[in-house]
């Protein structure tokens, strides 16, 4: 599979300013250097609690925040040479045509849209941005898109409050498809929505993956959601990515202790079912002060010396799954799901 966007060492550090002189003091480490392949037409799912980083990095994917350091390749689906977007300005991306390739939609589509614009004002506006058409060829292209995502031409004079929280998606997926993308990041685009709808636009997600030839970075707490519609699943803690496989791999043999815990807790609808729970002792470590060694030994169950002291690499095991953990091997013959 040809590569998208392939992330090396990536990093992104917010300051904390204090003291009379307003000097920075210290940092929070929200992603403290992530190396990951994207591949085109893929879905990689990432998971993970909150705060560990996974909206920060779609976010410096697609540079709606600067990295502090690292690298972002952006490789064409042309034979054009592959682009390090990290180093680039935003009039250098739109100038290359990079700036409407990525794509975002995010969690609450009620506070991502301008409650003051009209839903065909909304579409409209990324459009205007890349391309100039006339009004009537402007006005088909924005119907068109309203129908692609299962809406219709009137509820073009809407405004977003007038729609549920499903149609407000909808309309956000619009949004993100009205430039002819070829990446989009989901942030969370379902956590907000009743079961059934969630269903729906997880449907549709898919449907345009297909006809668009779209590659997604769908980011969730749902471990079903990401079974349901991912290729592949990454596991984020405290700003570090601690496992990477196919979405199979990862369900049926994870090899890091943080995604046992993870998929232990998913709910099996059979009383009779009797699944071996790891139940994590404490709370995530403050990104300001990681631990020394590997991030999750404060709260893992078969932490050792060595944990504490040297952090374990992202290392392949066997036809591409990747974990860092020092223990792997080990611990895979002794959990079982």
């Amino acid at each position: 599979m040809k590569k998208i966007l392939e992330l090396k060492n990536l990093k992104k550090h917010y300051p904390v300013i204090s003291g009379v002189l307003r000097r920075q003091v210290n940092s929070v480490k929200a992603l403290d250097g992530i190396d990951l392949d994207i591949y085109r037409g893929e879905c990689l799912g990432m998971v993970g609690e909150s705060g560990c980083g996974k909206t920060t990095t779609g976010k410096v994917i697609i540079r709606l925040q600067d990295p502090t350091s690292g690298h972002t390749i952006y490789h064409p689906e042309s034979n054009g040479l592959p682009a390090d977007i990290s180093s680039m300005s935003r009039r250098a991306m739109k100038k290359a045509g990079i700036r409407g390739k990525l794509q975002m939609v995010f969690q609450d589509p009620a506070t991502s849209m301008n409650p003051r614009m009209l839903v065909k004002h909304i579409i409209a506006e990324p459009i205007r941005e890349q391309v100039r058409l006339g009004s009537r060829e402007l006005e088909d292209r924005i119907t068109g898109l309203l129908e692609l995502v299962g809406l219709s031409k009137s509820h073009l004079l809407r405004y977003p409050h007038e729609f549920s929280g499903g149609q407000r998606q909808r309309i956000a997926v619009a949004r993100a498809i009205a430039v002819n993308p070829e990446f989009i990041v989901l942030d969370e685009p379902t956590s907000a929505l009743d079961v059934s709808v969630q269903a729906q636009i997880l449907n549709l997600l898919r449907k345009l993956q297909k006809e668009l030839g779209l590659t997604y970075l769908f980011i969730t707490h749902h471990l079903l959601v990401v079974k349901y519609i991912s290729n592949r699943v990454a596991v984020m803690y405290l700003g570090k990515i601690v496992e990477i496989a196919d979405t199979r791999d990862i369900f049926s043999h994870p090899l890091h202790p943080y995604t046992h815990a993870l998929l232990s807790g998913i709910p099996v609808p059979d009383a009779e079912h009797k699944s071996r729970r790891m139940i994590l002792t404490g709370d995530v470590p403050s990104p300001l002060n990681p631990p020394d060694g590997c991030r999750f030994h404060t709260r893992c169950p078969f932490v050792t010396d060595q944990c504490r002291k040297r952090e374990p690499l992202l290392e392949t095991v066997q036809d591409g799954h990747k974990a860092a953990c020092h223990r792997k091997s080990e611990i895979q013959k002794q959990l079982v799901l």
